[in-house]
Parts: C-alpha cells; structure tokens; sequence
C-alpha cells in the first residue's frame, strides 16, 4: 500500500514537529519526501527535550500512515461476532450521533447519558479547548474519565493543600542534590505529573554533580537500576513508610517549615504512631534504612521527593501523596530551588481559569454513593450506572479516545454493559475492545495533522518553556478535525433536546465553541503576556522561558494564601490506614502493574515498530514464588482476584519483589479484523480484569496495584 497522502508537499523538505503521545512533549525534526515521512528525529534546539527521542516518537508517522486507523465515519450493523461495518458520510454520521443522545435524554433525564473521556484528550489541544466544553453542554451528572485510574489523588491533595487542582509541585531535577522516588518510573514513562524528556540524561547529570536517586518499587524497574539505590517495598504500603519518614522528622528535629504552614503541631500528634517500626512490619522496608534516608534527604542541599502511579493507583493515594508533600514541606524543600516548584506556564491554566480549582462530593453517584471530584464520578461506578435501573440510569455513552474495557477496573463486565446499551457513539481513530460496542465511530484527524499547544504539560514542566507547532500536513480531503466533530455534536444534539437553555447561555456556549483552538491560544497567550502567537511562529523550536524559580506564597490558591500540613480529610483517613493494611500473609501474592517505553496505554500496540523485540506481555514473578507454586518459566498460568481469572505465560524475574507479581497496563485486544491482537506476544492479557472496582482510594481513585491473587500452571511452555 502506498503512503503517499493527498495535500502533501512534493519533494524532501524538514518540518519541526512535536510527538503528544505522552507527557514528556518531545521536540521532533521531520524529514519528508514527496508526502511521506522517511525520517523522525529529536529536534535538538528545543529548550526543553534538547533532542531527546523515544521509541514513541520514532513511530509517529506510523499512526497517521496506519492501515488500521479509521479516517471515515462507520456504523455497526449487528451485535458481538454478527457485527458488521459500514463507511459512512459526516452528515449522517454526526445526525445519527445526535439522534441517539437526544432520544436518551429525551425520553429520560440528563443523566441517562454517560461520557468518558480518554487520556488522548489531554495531549490534544482540539479536545483541550472543545472537549470539555462538550460536555459542558450536556450537563449530566454522569462524567467519568482516566483520572480516577491514574491521578485524582495528585489533584486532590493539590486542591486541599495548594487550593487548586493543578498546583502540582514538580521536582527540580535540573538543580537537585537528593531525588526521592516512590512508585515511578520515569525511565519509562519521561515523567508523568512531572514533564520531564531526556530523563536518563538528566539522571547522568545529577549523578555527576554528586547527587544522589533513591527508588521505592516492589519492581527493579528501568528506573530502579540507575539509581543511587533501590529499595523493595511492599505494594500499598508505601504511605506507611512515607509516614514513618515525617515522624523522624519530628522525632529527631529536623523540621524547618516555612511561615506559611500551619497546624505542624496537629500534624505531628495525628501520626506519632506512624514509626520506622510499624512501616517496616508492614512494607518489609527496614526501619534502620527508613530513619538514614529520611536523615539524608533533609541534609541535602535541594531535595526532592516524588511519588507517581504507584502510589497513586492504591487504596491509600491520597495519604502517599500528602505524605510526600509533607517530605517536601518540612524539610523546607518546597519552593525552593533543587527542592519542588511550580512551574510558571505561558497560559496558566490555574490562574486564567481555563481548568477549574476543583471540588468534592458536591454530588454522589446514583448507586454506590460515591463521591465526584472535579465534576466526575469514579470510573470503577461506571458500570453499575448503566447496569442499575432507575431513574438516572445511563441509556447511552460517549466515549471520546480512551479504551475503558482495558483501562479500568473488571473492563471485562464493562463491556457487556456497554453491549446493553440504547446507544452509544465514540469518538476514535480505532476500532478497538470499546468502541466496537458504539453504534457510531467518528475518527478525528491525527497529530500531524493538527496544530499543537501543550495547555497541561507545561504546567507540570521541569523548565519553563512554550512551544506552537503548527500542523505538518493538511488535514485529508473530508477528514475533521476533533474540535470540529465536538461542536457538530454539541450544536446538534442540543438542537433537539427538548429541554431548551436559557438563550444566553446557548449564545455562550456556541461562541465558545466557535473559535479554532488556535485562535484560543493565540487569546490567552496575550492574557499571559510571557510571550506571543507571534514569537512562537517564529520560533517552531519553543521558547525557554528559563528555570522554574520559589513563587510561593503569592502562587497559592488558598484563600488566606497558606498551606494548611494537617487538611481533615487526609488526617480522617489516618484510621482507615491504621486498620485497613494488613501485616502480609505467608505465601499471598499481590499484583502490580507497569509500563514499557515502546507503549502507549491501551493502544500502539498494532504499530510493528513499537511491538518489535522481545515479548513483553507476561506475568512476572520472582524465581522462588515460582519454585514454591511448582511453576516452571514459560509455563502457561492461571491468575484469579476476587473478579475475574485470566490465562498468560510466566516469566521468571529477580527484579520482582517476593509476593509480588507483576502484568502490563493496556494490553488484551480481541478486536477481529484488524493486525490488532493477532500475535500473542502483542496481545497478551488485560491486567483490569482483575482489578476491583470496590477498591478506592478516599479520593475516588481506582486501586489498581496491590490487588490479591493466586497464581496456579496450567500447561508446561513448548519448547
């Protein structure tokens, strides 16, 4: 099949680019003959990336040249294996759409339509601007998102400590002597809630200044090995042990808060039971280690200390990430160069009110009472809102990019939710285990083929930089763009709902829904007025905008400008930890999950180039839990939780923590029809049929690591 795409300029020509695949942002340098993308490198003038590269990246024109990709709206005729595809135009396709969310709230109430919302939509400025304002428009209670299988602890700490949900403080990493890291992997990830390309370089650097990395993980992760030092640590435990270093720095002095904290004294008596003793019974972290690290990380000349899915993703996030603020705080590494800043973005989402501060429990879902955060409800309810009858029962979904069946907790039963649906309509670019359930798909275009501003991720930097990148080729010959397809379906469903908004407010909306995302950034570049739309046509490589520098307290979103270490929620759920975190059993095994560089969540994996090498879909697990199962490596086994069993070969791995094992996020496609899921070792299994969706966080968010499993063979591996 030929690559050649209409509209594409005619001889070899370099364009710069950006790869939005992840939160890291890279810089690209594109090489293109006649329309086809020969050549993708790091662009080694941005200020931020400085011509880092990953696997991702590389494989960037792979996406837009994917015989798999939809580039035309289908429709699905027929239920389960009997379904059928049909290409159809926009008009009918957008109608169809609007029909099918009019008819559910029509003839029921608001909520009876659902909406997720993928973790594409966070690396597209289209869905960034016009997304959420979609959304906006239907007004249902019933809003779900990745979120609360990823971050809502980070943002929910932020808005109880800092008063917004996106004041975030990020390491330092240029300038820090001590890097703290528990449950992450940036060596894979390039940072998540920390924008940080060129990671094992910076890494090299800190260790040549003298400074030293120290990683928590129950996994040698790819992080772990070039640390300074890495400590197995019990999955789920890790808030015990975060807790026991606060109280060293209480028991042996070595607080020096800053004036804007308050309650220190409350806080110290709300933990004095929090030893080194306690953590290490529960974590298998040696009190002895835990007092000596404490110690060095508040000598350290700029500390900082970071924690990200894997203390996000368990029954006590919430507590990891305050505790991990506490760390930074009473060692006077907040705001403080080498320490933990907030970056200072060219378009501050937090102070221009583009994103909101955040709230909690301002409602309840309709079943199991769960709390909303930030006006979504935990994705683990999902399912039972649509299974659930009664009035404010979810008849249809709109799904916008994300694959929830993979991604979320028992996606196996949410599924079938989704195939009992009245309607449901996705916006996607694939067929895949959740949109095969959509009786519409509406494909936007690709990132090449869209103009580019990071409105997030520079607001979780390491450095201060902007960047516009314009789109590298134009858009095919009938394709629409995601923000074009949100305000089709906005104006047309809205149109026939028959409960009419007051005129003011439907004149506002469609304004805002009106103007092109570049015409937004453009606005409220010149509301930040640190640079211009101007200066970044200019300059297609990015601006700097120089290091991240203390703002603090003036940056604080609280109303009397301070930090309150002690807020009532945290300090509330202290007892659930105290009773809910059991001393291990012998022989019980938890499971975790991880990532690879060469992996995009639940997708990327039809792409040959990043499925290239070894496999990497297989449940890892120490060589004597193994010997101790009678398990061979290789051999074929069973896991079971509480929810579900899933079959996939083992391998043995002395990077894992004993009673801990270990599968990748986003893998077991089934789609028939496309290259996707045919090869085992792409395929694999998904991790979320395992996962509970009774285990939360306080915050709401999935528990998705420490989930108790057995493990048993079932067939000896071919040789």
């Amino acid at each position: 099949m030929s690559q050649t795409l209409p509209l594409t300029p005619v001889g070899t020509t370099t364009k710069l680019g950006v790869c939005n695949l992840c939160e890291a942002i890279c810089g690209l340098r594109l090489t293109i003959d006649d329309g086809v993308v020969t050549s993708i490198k790091g662009n080694e003038d941005d200020p931020l990336s400085r011509g880092h590269i990953c696997p991702k990246g590389v494989a960037l024109a792979d996406i837009y040249t994917d015989p798999d990709r939809l580039r035309r709206p289908i429709r699905r005729t027929g239920t389960g294996a009997d379904a059928t595809w049909t290409e159809i135009g926009w008009d009918e396709a957008l109608d169809l759409v609007a029909d099918g969310i009019a008819k559910a709230v029509n003839e029921n109430d608001k909520n009876a339509l659902g909406i997720y919302v993928g973790n594409p939509n966070a690396h597209s400025l289209g869905s960034m601007t016009h997304g959420f304002e979609l959304i906006k428009t239907f007004k249902t209670r019933n809003k779900f998102s990745a979120s609360s299988v990823d971050q809502i602890p980070h943002m929910y700490v932020g808005m109880l400590q800092f008063g917004h949900q996106l004041l975030l403080p990020v390491p330092d990493l240029d300038r820090t002597s001590y890097f703290l890291v528990f449950g992450a992997n940036p060596m894979a990830s390039n940072g998540s809630l920390m924008t940080v390309p060129d990671f094992p370089n910076r890494v090299r650097e800190l260790k040549a200044r003298g400074g030293s990395m120290v990683v928590f993980d129950p996994r040698r992760t790819e992080t772990a090995k070039v640390a300074t030092e890495h400590h197995f640590i019990r999955p789920a435990s890790d808030a015990a042990v975060l807790l026991a270093m606060v109280n060293t720095l209480f028991a042996e002095g070595l607080t020096r808060p800053a004036a804007y904290l308050d309650n220190s004294d409350a806080l110290e008596a709300a933990i004095a039971d929090f030893t080194p003793e306690h953590a290490e019974q529960v974590s298998g972290v040696p009190a002895a280690e835990i007092r000596r690290i404490t110690r060095e990380f508040a000598a350290a000349d700029g500390a900082a200390a970071y924690g990200r899915m894997g203390l996000s993703t368990q029954g006590f996030g919430s507590l990891c990430q305050w505790a991990i603020n506490l760390l930074n705080m009473l060692t006077g590494n907040l705001d403080r160069v080498g320490g933990v800043l907030f970056p200072e973005p060219a378009i501050d989402a937090a102070k221009n009110g583009l994103l909101g501060a955040g709230h909690f429990d301002v409602w309840r879902s309709r079943v199991r009472k769960m709390p909303e955060f930030g006006g979504e409800l935990p994705v683990s309810c999902f399912r039972e809102e649509i299974d659930t009858p009664g009035e404010g029962q979810i008849k249809a979904v709109l799904t916008l990019a994300g694959n929830p069946v993979l991604s979320t907790p028992d996606g196996s039963r949410l599924a079938e939710s989704f195939a009992g649906l009245d309607f449901m309509a996705s916006v996607d670019i694939y067929l895949n285990e959740t949109t095969r359930h959509a009786d519409v798909i509406l494909p936007p275009t690709t990132a090449l083929e869209r103009d580019h501003y990071d409105l997030v991720f520079h607001m979780l930097s390491v450095r201060n930089t902007a960047r516009f990148t314009p789109a590298v080729f134009d858009k095919e010959k009938g394709a629409m763009h995601d923000w074009e397809i949100f305000r089709e379906i906005a104006s047309r469903a809205n149109a026939r709902i028959k409960a009419k908004k007051p005129l003011l407010q439907r004149v506002t909306e469609r304004a805002r829904m009106a103007l092109s995302p570049t015409m937004m950034v453009t606005l409220l570049l010149a509301y930040g007025r640190k640079t211009s739309m101007k200066q970044l046509r200019l300059h297609p490589e990015g601006i700097d905008l120089g290091p991240l520098r203390p703002t603090l307290p003036a940056r604080l979103h609280t109303k009397d400008k301070r930090i309150d270490l002690a807020p009532a929620p945290l300090v509330a759920d202290l007892d659930r930890l105290r009773t809910a975190l059991p001393v291990p059993a012998d022989g019980e095994l938890v499971l975790i999950g991880r990532r690879h560089k060469s992996d995009c969540n639940s997708w990327s994996h039809n792409l040959e180039r990043l499925t290239r090498g070894k496999p990497r879909h297989q449940l890892l697990m120490n060589p004597g839990d193994l010997a101790e199962r009678g398990i061979n490596d290789g051999d074929l086994v069973r896991i079971t939780s509480r929810v579900g069993s899933v079959e996939v070969d083992v391998a043995a791995a002395d990077d894992m923590m004993p009673g801990v094992v270990s599968l990748p996020h986003g893998y077991g496609h089934q789609v028939a029809g496309t290259r996707m899921g045919h090869a085992a070792s792409v395929a694999g299994v998904s991790i979320n049929d395992l996962t509970d969706p009774e285990r939360l966080d306080v915050s709401g968010n999935a528990a998705l690591s420490g989930v108790p499993v057995t493990v048993e063979a079932l067939v000896p591996a071919t040789v």
